[in-house]
């Protein structure tokens, strides 16, 4: 089968170009696929973080061939007309928020205009990890239905982001499927080697917060917690992950709170080769998200065979097996995330949950996401048990 593939890629950092590399590099395996990525994700003036270049090594190597920018329609339409000249029989899009919608939306369109040999059209699939964006703006309805109504299918790694497609494609095929490991990072690591590599102490109690700071994850509510958990368990937290909205309201809760000797904040983005080091260290994962799709750090803490412990906002709950792979608790509620560390820690929770998380890989491989990509280029569509339902079962 031939497909293009139109997506941010290395150098562009981040965990949508990570999932695009090894979706792409998966489906390299059986079909020819054509890269088209980016020259420029975000004008600096919207971007939020201190640069969207990665300067560590590419983790996952794809061919890719730059062309579109993200404000320049011209790129568009060279973009479209490049993919348009090698006929694919399906064009892949990975969408996560409205501002993509015009420059995907065009190219989607553009390419299907043009006839396949024997009188088709190309198959437009869209990869959703999010069809109702985080952070609301105006327009996002306007452009969520432009880019959705490109669409021949989609995939969807929970019923949350499952119910929000129903709203605008109620009856468009769909494949519900978990979102694939993050096998770039590596293999999980013993904890005290880890901790040797480190330079920490083999025996201190840590958590961890990963990833971008934005208020929807909660953050706040971690911190706010922390003097009743080190007085609870002795546990110290670490924060790795740059922030994308004011640093100066966090470290003042820390200073307020007086909690600086427990809570180590290292705002800058983690390189690849130090996330699998910094996860194995830690002894739980801590997403106390205030809403929620998926989140691909879930999937590396499952990679990595590490407890996560996570609120039951959007589709954080269907990836979380409560008591068996993590810890679930309700969102905005600090007692609830004092409750539920104070508990890993007197119940010796930690191994049992870590043998949960190894036994939850199979199944989350690359390959059975690809072929079900694979199966939507090709109008099979989906079958009812991946195609799921509308309702919480």
């Amino acid at each position: 089968m031939n497909l293009a593939y139109v997506g941010t890629a290395y150098p562009m950092r981040g965990g949508i170009a990570q999932f695009n590399a090894l979706l792409a590099r998966e489906l390299m395996k059986s079909h020819t696929v054509r890269f088209y990525s980016f020259t420029r994700q975000y004008p600096e003036l919207l971007f939020p973080g201190k640069t969207q270049i990665e300067e560590g090594e590419d983790p996952a190597p794809v061919d890719a061939r730059p062309m579109v920018d993200s404000i320049l329609p011209w790129t568009w339409r060279r973009t479209a007309d490049a993919i348009a000249r090698e006929r694919p029989d399906g064009l892949i899009f990975k969408y996560w928020m409205p501002f993509f919608a015009p420059c995907f939306g065009t190219i989607a369109r553009r390419v299907r205009r043009r006839r396949l040999p024997g009188g088709g059209k190309t198959r437009v699939v869209v990869v959703c990890d999010n069809v109702v964006p985080h952070e609301k703006r105006p327009f996002d309805d306007l452009l969520t239905r432009y880019m959705l109504g490109a669409g021949d299918g989609f995939v969807v790694m929970s019923r949350a982001v499952e119910r929000d497609l129903r709203r605008y494609r109620p009856e468009a095929p769909a494949v519900r499927i978990p979102h694939p490991l993050y096998t770039h990072f590596g293999e999980p690591m013993p904890k005290r080697e880890a901790r040797r590599r480190l330079g920490w102490d083999p025996d201190r109690r840590v958590l961890l917060f990963f990833g971008y700071i934005r208020r929807y994850k909660g953050l706040e509510d971690l911190l706010r917690a922390m003097p009743e958990i080190h007085a609870r368990t002795g546990a110290r937290l670490v924060v790795l992950g740059e922030f994308y909205e004011d640093r100066g309201r966090y470290d003042a809760i820390v200073r307020d709170l007086g909690i600086a000797e427990i809570v180590e904040m290292r705002g800058d983005y983690v390189p690849n080769e130090e996330v699998g080091v910094r996860f194995a260290a830690s002894d739980l994962v801590v997403l106390p998200y205030r809403s929620a799709t998926q989140s691909g750090i879930v999937q590396i803490a499952v990679q990595l065979e590490r407890p996560a412990l996570c609120t039951r906002v959007g589709g954080l709950e269907e990836m979380i097996d409560d008591g068996e792979t993590g810890l679930l608790v309700p969102p905005d509620d600090r007692s609830a995330l004092v409750r539920a560390i104070a508990r890993f820690y007197e119940e010796g929770l930690e191994n049992r949950l870590a043998d949960g998380m190894r036994r939850a890989k199979a199944g989350m491989g690359w390959d059975a996401f690809a072929a079900a990509v694979v199966r939507l280029v090709s109008g099979s569509g989906a079958g009812a048990e991946e195609k799921g339902s509308n309702d919480d079962r």
